[in-house]
């Protein structure tokens, strides 16, 4: 299932970028899609090289790139700024994911 998730998350970053380079209302929305595109394919990635050793960063990986893309996905097509306040809460779980993978790998 991560791989699944993995891949149908990746599928949107690609999406998402696609729309802020072309299809983006301005400036501020296009940055928004790319940000948070970039990071959502990164972590789709990630979790799908790393799912194997450690799944459970795999999952938060992916968790935490769906919560900071989505957040700037949905602020780029109208949605409250407020919203940003709730972004971080992806990066710190990305952050998480990657401590919680080293962590994994050292003691292997």
């Amino acid at each position: 299932m991560i791989g699944v998730l993995a891949a149908i998350s990746a599928a949107m970053a690609v999406a998402a970028g696609a729309f802020g380079a072309h299809g983006a209302a301005g400036p501020q929305q296009a940055e928004w899609l790319r940000t948070g595109g970039i990071y959502q394919l990164v972590h789709a990635v990630a979790a799908l090289a790393i799912m194997g050793v450690a799944r459970g960063p795999a999952v938060t990986l992916l968790v935490g790139g769906a919560i900071f893309s989505v957040t700037l996905y949905a602020m780029a097509l109208g949605a409250p700024k407020w919203l940003g306040a709730i972004t971080p809460i992806g990066g710190t779980l990305l952050i998480g994911g990657w401590l919680w993978a080293a962590w994994l790998y050292w003691k292997a």
